[in-house]
Parts: structure tokens; C-alpha cells; sequence
């Protein structure tokens, strides 16, 4: 998110449908109209070797606390020649050493300093840590993906495990004295997600996708990862639908819901290219990556580990297992062999 991230939070393609407005409001949606998206002149979005790197963040949004740290951080590395795409999920703890801060952070740091800086800082943050180029960035709210989702009808997820999470933050509550309880029990809710196929409303798979109290294996960021990874890709099947694509009604809010919940930083003389090329990617063939510390218990092996907090101002943050370049030189593998069919 979401947006997305990124919508969450729907990764690349609730940077088309947000912008979709000033087309379609200059154009009567019809059949031939979306068809016109696939035929007229080229697209002519700057690539790198054919590859547009994008930048997903989630945040939660003016209701509730820390509106702009980024929950969710998601990199999408895509291929316009192979139609190949791959997802890497960025936890947020991550420790960026130029920030003296974990990544969630940037974006809150680059808007203080002045508007719009909050994409520029945490572009230059992600390129810090993956040496990877960042080309456009969105960001979508929580309110946002849940709208989205909804509009869409709902997304089926299939749940790879049940779990219960037991502290799911209640927006509002974050300062209730709970009538003087110590546990603080009344700013959270009992999560519970049966294993199996689930048909989700927006609200439930926003729920899904932040869980980060989950007991046993659901309770690790990778899962987290997984979890979020999956909803995406749900609400992108949905998207391309002809029930959405020829639903002049649907589009019509999804539009109006992208407009007041997603940031990008694309410029407007490239909206109707990226229109073009998005709606040619129903059939894009995506690969999901994440960086985690693993698990020990489990003998899974992670790229990362968790520090000791003195040497990091205090903070539980994550830092590299062996080193930046480690991780590096593992993406850029992954994104050059986004070229091959």
C-alpha cells in the first residue's frame, strides 16, 4: 500500500488509474476509447536498458499516528520488453546511516524540510542501501487502499496459515489511559485470519497486510512481506477485469479515490504513456523478493540480523548480516535477469 504500496500499498497500476482523470474526462468510456490506449503513438517512457524503477510506500495517513512514516516500502524494478516485473519488500526498520535513522523515517524528514522532499529523500535512501536507480516514486494512505479495495469488490486471498494477533493497533486509541490498565489492552483488537482461501473487504485486508503482532511463524516481517506481496497481486488481477476496465462507474471512483490518497512524482507529460503501458501489462509476469532476518529457529538463513540497540541510537533496527554489497549485488542479479524470456 499498499498504495498499492502500493493500489498498497496495487503496486504499479494505482499509478495509472490515479491518473487517469484528466484522460477519461476528456474522453467518453467505451470500448474503443481503452482500445485507443493500446493503439495510438508509442510509448515513450525514459527506460534504463528497458527497465522502470518505481518506489511504493504506504503510509497511514492524517487519522492516525506517524501519518507519513512509510509501513509499507515496496521497490518494483520493471522490464517494458520481457513484460517481466520483480517486487522487493524493504522492512521498514531497515537502518539507513545517512538518515541516523531506519527508513520509514525519510519520508517524514524530506517533507519537514519542504514539500515534495519526502520522495527525493527516500529515493536517495533506497539507492543508498540497494544501489539500485529510483525513478518515480507514489505513495498511497491507508484510507486509500481500503476504499480501492472495496471499489474493486473485494480481493480472495489465500491464507497460507491461521493465525491470531492479539495487539492490533486501534486508530484513536493510541493515547487512551485504558481506565489506568498497565497492559494498555483497550488500544488493540484480536486479529484472527483462518487458513485457506479468503474473499477480503478493503478494511480485513488492510488488517492482513499490517499484522505485525501475529504469534509464531506469521509474526516474522518476511511473512509480513509475503502477506503484503499477495494482496497486491490480488488487487492487480482485479484491475485488469473487464467487470473494472469497461465500469465507467468503478473508474470513476477509483479515480476520485487515487486522487486524494496517492502522491506520485510522475511527471504530467508522461500520464498518458504510462496509461498505455500499464493497461498492456495484464498478462506481466512478476517475481517477489524479500529482504529479512530469517529464521533461526527454523534453519531459514536471512540477509539480515538484528543489532544490538546501544550502537544505534536505541532503536531495534536491521542492518545487513554481511554487507550492503552482499544485498546489492543479489538485486542487481535478480533485476538484469528480469531481460531474459
Amino acid at each position: 500500500m499498499y498504495g498499492l504500496a502500493i493500489l498498497l500499498t496495487l503496486y504499479f497500476t494505482s499509478i495509472i488509474i490515479s491518473h487517469v482523470s484528466s484522460f477519461f474526462s476528456q474522453n467518453l468510456i467505451t470500448p474503443k476509447t481503452l482500445l485507443s490506449l493500446f493503439t495510438q503513438k508509442d510509448i515513450n517512457i525514459k527506460t534504463k536498458n528497458h527497465n522502470i524503477n518505481f518506489l511504493v510506500l504506504g503510509t497511514a495517513g492524517a487519522d492516525h499516528a506517524g501519518p507519513d512514516l512509510a509501513d509499507t516500502i515496496i521497490f518494483v524494478s520493471l522490464n517494458t520488453d520481457t513484460k517481466k516485473a520483480l517486487l522487493i519488500s524493504i522492512p521498514r526498520d531497515l537502518w539507513v546511516d545517512s538518515l541516523k535513522a531506519k527508513i520509514n523515517t525519510a519520508y517524514t524528514y524530506g517533507e519537514e524540510k519542504k514539500p515534495g522532499g519526502g520522495f527525493t529523500l527516500t529515493k536517495s535512501s533506497v539507492k543508498e542501501l540497494l544501489d539500485v536507480p529510483i525513478d518515480y516514486a507514489v505513495k498511497i494512505d491507508f484510507q486509500g487502499f481500503v476504499e480501492a479495495i472495496d471499489i474493486l469488490g473485494g480481493v480472495d486471498i489465500y491464507v497460507d496459515r491461521s493465525f491470531h494477533d492479539y495487539n492490533y493497533p486501534i486508530p484513536g486509541k493510541e493515547n487512551d489511559l485504558c481506565n489506568d490498565d498497565p497492559e494498555f489492552k483497550c488500544r488493540y483488537e484480536h486479529l484472527h485470519f483462518d487458513k485457506g482461501l479468503q474473499h477480503m473487504n478493503g478494511e480485513n485486508a488492510l488488517k492482513y497486510v499490517r499484522s505485525r503482532n501475529a504469534q509464531d511463524e506469521e509474526g516474522t516481517d518476511f511473512a509480513r512481506s509475503v502477506r503484503q506481496q499477495k494482496v497486491i497481486l490480488a488487487a492487480k488481477e482485479k484491475l485488469f477485469t473487464l467487470d473494472t476496465l469497461l465500469n465507467p462507474d468503478k473508474i470513476k471512483q477509483l479515480v476520485k479515490t487515487f486522487d486524494q490518497s496517492i502522491k506520485t512524482d510522475i511527471p504530467q507529460d508522461q500520464i498518458d504513456d504510462f496509461i498505455r503501458l500499464g493497461l498492456n501489462l495484464k498478462d506481466l509476469e512478476i517475481e517477489t523478493f524479500t529482504l529479512d532476518a530469517g529464521d533461526e529457529e527454523k534453519g531459514k538463513d536471512g540477509l539480515l540480523i538484528i543489532p544490538d540497540p546501544a550502537e544505534y541510537q536505541g532503536h531495534w533496527t536491521l542492518v545487513p548480516k554481511t554487507s550492503w554489497q552482499d544485498i546489492q549485488d543479489r538485486i542487481k542479479q535478480r533485476v538484469e535477469d528480469l531481460k531474459s524470456n
